[in-house]
């Protein structure tokens, strides 16, 4: 008996708008996050500027079509752990050229005669 008042409640008409609803609100939410990241573009930002703020928005969209799309709001909390663990290490991997590239970025934006100076100094001293 209880199995078909579950199966009932499950297909009330009042659970199934609540849910379209919710479908709703999230399309039109990544619908805007779409033209916001066409509003970006426009904005002749720096190349790395314009990138974070593409991937920032793109990850909430992401975000969202995992949660309710692919349900895993109601998902069990080892899932979420384990799904949360996969994109740290996901991001840490992303971030591995950055971090090994930090050197030659850094001193590319020093003056020519910085780093030259700074070598032919340390070896006048030795």
């Amino acid at each position: 008996m209880s199995d078909t008042h579950a199966a009932r409640a499950a297909h009330d008409p009042a659970e199934i708008d609540r849910h379209v609803r919710t479908y709703i609100m999230v399309f039109a939410t990544l619908m805007v996050l779409t033209l916001v990241t066409v509003a970006v573009s426009y904005l002749h930002l720096e190349i790395h500027e314009a990138v974070a703020i593409a991937l920032l928005i793109a990850t909430v969209k992401a975000s969202l079509v995992a949660l309710f799309f692919m349900h895993l709001v109601s998902e069990r909390q080892v899932v979420l752990s384990i799904l949360a663990l996969t994109g740290f290490f996901a991001v840490a991997l992303l971030l591995l050229p950055v971090v090994t590239n930090l050197d030659h970025i850094t001193t590319a934006d020093m003056p020519v005669g910085a780093t030259a100076g700074a070598h032919s100094s340390e070896s006048a001293h030795h």
